[in-house]
């Protein structure tokens, strides 16, 4: 163990998780210990080593908040036990950010610091509603301030009669509780009350909603909305920017929340192609896929004519144990290889293995026929590699047209409990626009923790193919939509095509 550690003071940036810099995910990945704020996002903690200390510092108004006097405590307590320090704190760490006080307590302890910046609220939220801070035309300067008063201030830190006087832009941090009185001091120091303004809340996020009105009307118009923090107030000339640069509100997703029922990886897939088209994901872990040991098959291998793969996992968990004995692709011999669909094809390529055989259809019963109308099958050696839990359909018929087929489960999938009760409140408020649902296991788990009737009654359901919607069907779920393409990217296209 290390005499003294160190500690990064790392910005995660306005909100979404990848908008962090390179550095700070490489701190995040080294760290022994992180100490986050709350508007740092938790999405950044999928870098952090699984033994890494996490311990959460909310900073604010009420009982849940830690006074900054116990954050510097901490992070010179686990510095000196000789850890790897990240102070992760919400954009950047030089502004409105109380980074001064953790510096002068780190050196007066002696303790060796670094900072790594991050991209500051004003401009993620600038970049995200296309508003932008400066304007040759309009704004050649720009100016931060906070539009909150520290504790034990008798006289506001801000001088209202600059800013009112001020041509150019004027940002405010953490102004959500005094919007009114802003605009008010302003107003009475000469600002008209027609100044364009904006009020831009969860900035980056898919949650990220925007009010644009004059000085005058800002306060009412965000209480009217029911605006609540973080918010950044941009107020100029610039807020009245043309509404077509708004970008990111224009995607095709924004404004729709969309629940994914899958397993933790297969969620943070599905919730990134969601939010790559600003919508927002709700993941529900369903399911928990479980490797099963395939030694006795790896021995034979080379005695099949034909390796058949029915999903990206039997892909990952076959050769995860396949390379954990020292092999790799070329056990396989000189077998032609089926995958069930182009996921599947894309994982077998990462083992440096090009599938043969990919059918148009992505089911079960469509790579059988593909296979039996490629060759003959007769007297051929089959291996399908493929779920515990999946159906024997294919085994079928295969043999039902001359083969000899063989099948092993790579993994299985585990039934979890869900935490399904902050989805059923959203869902009963009708702002669940879609429930995704990619397998049948997911559903089944799903709907034995959830009423068929209440999301029959508030939202709609999108399925990624026959079976699943079937299943569905059974457990009392009214399927509005089913994917062309079986995969979770045809999920997604079929919500685009469904377009509301």
């Amino acid at each position: 163990m290390r005499s003294r550690g160190i500690v990064y003071i790392v910005g995660a940036g306005p909100g979404r998780p990848d908008l962090i810099t390179i550095r700070g995910v490489d701190l995040i990945r080294m760290a022994d210990c992180i100490i986050a704020d709350r508007l740092a996002s938790q999405g950044l903690l999928v870098h952090a080593r699984s033994d890494a200390e996490v311990i959460y510092t909310p900073k604010g108004i009420g009982q849940a908040s830690i006074a900054q006097s116990r954050i510097n405590e901490l992070m010179i307590q686990k510095a000196l036990e000789g850890k790897v320090v990240v102070r992760l704190k919400g954009g950047d760490p030089t502004v409105f950010a109380r980074t001064a006080e953790e510096l002068a307590a780190l050196s007066a302890a002696n303790i060796p610091f670094e900072i790594v910046p991050g991209v500051t609220a004003a401009t993620g939220a600038a970049a995200y509603t296309g508003i932008m801070l400066t304007d040759r035309d309009v704004a050649s300067q720009v100016v931060f301030a906070t539009g909150h008063q520290a504790e034990g201030k008798q006289a506001s830190p801000v001088d209202w009669r600059h800013l009112a006087s001020f041509h150019g832009t004027i940002v405010l941090y953490m102004a959500a509780r005094n919007l009114e009185t802003i605009a008010s001091e302003l107003m009475a120091n000469g600002m008209p009350g027609t100044t364009p303004a904006a009020v831009v809340a969860d900035a980056t996020l898919p949650t990220q909603r925007t009010i644009r009105a004059c000085l005058a009307e800002l306060a009412r118009r965000c209480t009217q909305d029911g605006i609540e923090p973080p918010i950044i107030v941009i107020i100029g000339h610039v807020a009245a920017a043309d509404r077509r640069l708004d970008w990111f509100g224009s995607l095709p997703l924004f404004g729709r929340t969309i629940v994914t029922t899958r397993d933790h990886r297969g969620n943070a897939e599905l919730a990134g192609m969601i939010e790559a088209l600003g919508g927002q994901a709700i993941c529900i872990d369903t399911i928990r896929l479980r490797p099963l040991p395939v030694l006795g098959t790896i021995a034979k291998l080379r005695s099949y004519d034909w390796v058949a793969f029915t999903s990206r996992w039997a892909v990952e968990f076959f050769f995860e144990q396949l390379q954990a004995m020292g092999m790799d692709s070329r056990s396989l011999g000189n077998a032609m290889i089926a995958a069930i669909g182009p996921a599947t094809a894309k994982a077998l390529a990462r083992f440096g293995i090009k599938a043969d055989l990919v059918p148009e259809t992505y089911t079960s019963m469509a790579l059988g026929r593909a296979m039996i109308e490629a060759t003959e099958q007769r007297g051929k050696r089959i291996l399908l590699i493929r779920s515990e839990l999946a159906d024997n359909q294919l085994q079928e018929a295969l043999e039902a047209a001359g083969a000899a087929v063989d099948q092993v489960a790579a993994y299985t999938s585990e039934p979890l409990k869900a935490q399904t009760e902050p989805v059923l409140e959203i869902l009963k408020s009708g702002r669940i626009s879609w429930i995704a649902f990619a397998s049948s296991s997911e559903a089944t788990v799903f709907l034995g923790q959830v009423d068929p009737g209440i999301v029959n009654a508030n939202t709609r359901i999108v399925s990624i193919g026959p079976q699943t919607s079937a299943t569905l069907a059974r457990l009392g779920l009214r399927v509005d939509l089913e994917a062309r393409k079986h995969t979770t990217a045809g999920i997604i296209d079929a919500i685009l095509e469904a377009g509301t």
